[in-house]
């Protein structure tokens, strides 16, 4: 993982993953649509935003009288509230914290593993809060990234166990998995004694959705079967900076470098051809394509040892 870092620095570095750019693209996007134009806009005296939450918010399928009502349920909104929001500050400390767990959960696991992770604890949620919260109170409807976000935080507390996480208000360094421990036992107590509007049973249920997909969902075949249908685009994160540096300034003679005791080979032919020879095997624009490819679907740590050390030696011509 160091490595792939490494050549993803300032210019490659990828402080925005695939996935995670665009659930911060769509949350931010939604959240506008809504305060500036559909909460403007009215028919017959109703605002259209009013609409748009009884379409698409997590509406609930109990009255208060603890009798089925699904009028108002629709099986998408499953989905279809994760993106929508309170105010500027949920959609903003949502946001925050799905960028600071989730961005090197998707570059370690590759963009499928990392979406259909993301979807499903946020699906979980929804259920845990559709099924649970009416025996507590509460019958509003939901909206937020917050389940699927606590899913990604358990997960990123079982990836990186002792990362240090610095919490508020002590700012003190805190291991992964024990703020991970901490943050379910606040939503266990809050769940219980709060009245408010925040759905904490939404976030437990987020957290067991991640928990039971972070420890079986490998072996149940749900992201395998999620790589086959997610295709990345044939796109290479840095390969355009390599190839497009003036190789015919270097002189015919091949240059050599060596790392573990191997030596890579990076010369010019002389007729303008920009060549890379590796271990005496010439890599081509199309194989580095493969490699990134490869990594954006399925993350780092699948890469063999020789396309790691590949990278790790075109890293140095950036």
């Amino acid at each position: 993982m160091n490595e792939y870092r490494r050549m993803n620095g300032l210019g490659s570095f990828r402080f925005f993953p695939p996935v995670l750019k665009s659930l911060l693209i769509i949350n931010l996007s939604i959240f506008i649509l809504q305060t500036l134009i559909l909460s403007v806009f009215n028919i017959d005296g109703t605002s259209l935003n009013t609409y748009f939450r009884q379409y698409f918010s997590l509406m609930p399928i109990f009255n208060p009288n603890y009798e089925l009502v699904t009028e108002y349920f629709y099986p998408w909104q499953l989905i279809s509230y994760q993106f929508m929001h309170a105010g500027i500050w949920h959609l903003f400390f949502n946001l925050l914290a799905l960028w600071m767990f989730g961005s090197e959960l998707e570059e370690t696991w590759g963009s499928a593993k990392f979406l259909t992770f993301y979807l499903l604890s946020g699906i979980g949620a929804g259920i845990s809060q559709l099924l649970v919260a009416p025996y507590l109170g509460q019958f509003a409807p939901t909206v937020g990234a917050s389940g699927a976000i606590y899913g990604i935080l358990l997960a990123f507390g079982f990836s990186f166990p002792d990362r240090p996480i610095f919490m508020f208000p002590f700012f003190i360094p805190i291991p992964a998995k024990i703020f991970v421990f901490i943050m379910a036992g606040i939503g266990i107590i809050s769940g219980i004694t709060d009245d408010g509007n925040v759905a904490h049973l939404a976030h437990l249920g987020g957290m067991l959705t991640g928990f039971l997909l972070f420890k079986f969902g490998d072996k149940s075949g749900i992201f395998k079967l999620a790589n086959k249908i997610y295709k990345p685009k044939k796109k290479s994160t840095f390969n355009d900076s390599l190839y497009s540096q003036d190789y015919t300034s270097f002189s015919q003679e091949p240059r050599i470098y060596k790392m573990d005791n191997k030596k890579t080979e990076v010369y010019d032919s002389g007729e303008k051809k920009k060549t890379i020879i590796i271990n005496g095997e010439e890599i081509t624009q199309n194989k580095i394509d493969e490699i990134l490819d490869k990594i954006s679907a399925h993350g780092y740590q699948s890469l063999s040892e020789k396309e790691k050390f590949i990278l790790t030696e075109l890293s140095k011509r950036i």
